[in-house]
């Protein structure tokens, strides 16, 4: 059985969801992402721990995150904006580049999945942005949605 289009009206046009008749509940969600750099890259970014003239690239990248979960109704059109209680960024040094992980968290009468994975994508092209001098053969891959809950239903992606 396929799920309905949410966004779309009974003529098939574009909307925003009206959820005014929802329960106020917690909701978080998290997503995960990953920037895979050339191994020479990395080792090269290793030994100056992540440190350019730009600054910091994973701090920028949490800010950028930060920033960007903050902001995502005004850059996905049909999102609402909600309130954030709590947005926590983890970027992690791997064998092949760095994991991301972007947890949200708000109080309120929609979930939170768009605001964790628009803070993933945007860490993610901000590592890009900041090491593309040294190489375009980066990638950004991998974003999903981990986990949501506080809603009509809850999620966890199976391993």
């Amino acid at each position: 059985m396929s799920k309905e289009f949410t966004h779309l009206n009974e003529d098939g046009a574009p909307g925003m969801v009206d959820v005014s008749h929802k329960k106020e509940t917690t909701r978080i969600a998290t997503a995960s992402g990953k920037v895979v750099i050339p191994a020479d890259v990395l080792q090269d970014l290793r030994a100056i721990e992540f440190n350019t003239g730009k600054g910091s690239i994973v701090q920028t990248a949490i800010i950028a995150a930060t920033m960007a979960v903050k902001k995502t109704y005004d850059t996905i059109p049909l999102c609402h904006h909600i309130p954030i209680s709590s947005i926590k960024v983890f970027i992690d040094d791997v064998a092949d580049g760095l994991d991301i992980s972007c947890r949200v968290k708000s109080k309120g009468i929609t979930g939170v999945e768009m605001e964790a994975l628009h803070g993933v994508s945007v860490a993610a092209l901000t590592i890009y942005d900041m090491c593309k001098a040294k190489s375009h053969d980066i990638k950004i891959t991998n974003i999903q949605l981990d986990s949501k809950t506080g809603g009509k239903s809850d999620y966890e992606r199976k391993a």
